[in-house]
C-alpha cells in the first residue's frame, strides 16, 4: 500500500505540470494587471502561486514559519521564464522535504504564525493538503485573469475551450 507520503510526491508532481503551464503564458506587459482594485495584481498573484510549494517544504521540514523571524522576502519577477525558475526552485524543494519525510511525522504539529500572531495551527498532512488547495485555487485565479485578457488558457484537467477550438 502507498504511504501517505508518497501519494503527495504524485499528487504533488502531477499538480506541477498545470501550475507550470500557467505560469508559462504570462506575459511580461502584463505583470502589473489586475481585474480589480482589491484583486492582486498578475505578478503578485503569480509569485504566491510559484511559491506555494515552500509551504510543504516548511510544513514538513520545520515546526512552523514565522514571518517575524525572518528569512522569507518577497521577490520581484518580471518575465514567465523567471516565475517558472521560482517555481522550479520551490518544487525541487519540496520534493526534498517530502522524500526526507516519513508517515509518522504527519500528524505532528504545525504553525504558520508571525509573532504571537498564529495564522494557523495545523497536523503536517495539513500544511500538504492547504497548499494543494491553495495551488488549485490561485492557479484558477490565473487562468480568470489570463482569460479577461484575451489570452488562451490551458485546462488543468482535460482540454480547455481554447484548446477545443471553441
Amino acid at each position: 500500500m502507498m504511504t501517505f507520503i508518497e501519494a503527495f510526491k504524485k499528487e504533488l508532481a502531477q499538480e506541477a505540470i498545470q501550475t507550470r503551464r500557467m505560469l508559462a503564458i504570462i506575459p511580461a506587459d502584463k505583470m502589473d494587471w489586475r481585474p480589480h482594485p482589491k484583486s492582486m495584481d498578475i505578478r503578485t498573484l503569480a509569485t504566491h502561486l510559484a511559491e506555494i510549494p515552500d509551504m510543504i517544504t516548511n510544513g514538513l521540514l520545520h515546526p512552523k514559519w514565522d514571518f517575524a523571524e525572518g528569512g522569507w522576502q518577497p521577490q520581484k519577477f518580471d518575465t514567465a521564464e523567471e516565475l517558472v525558475a521560482r517555481f522550479d526552485e520551490c518544487l525541487s524543494q519540496a520534493t526534498d522535504a517530502l522524500n526526507a519525510s516519513t508517515d509518522d511525522i504527519l500528524q505532528e504539529k504545525w504553525l504558520l504564525c508571525s509573532g504571537d500572531q498564529i495564522f494557523m495551527e495545523l497536523e503536517r498532512w495539513e500544511t500538504f493538503r492547504h497548499a494543494m488547495g491553495q495551488n488549485a485555487h490561485h492557479r484558477a485565479q490565473l487562468q480568470v485573469c489570463l482569460r479577461l485578457l484575451n489570452i488562451p488558457v490551458p485546462g488543468p484537467y482535460g482540454p480547455s475551450a481554447d484548446e477545443m477550438g471553441e
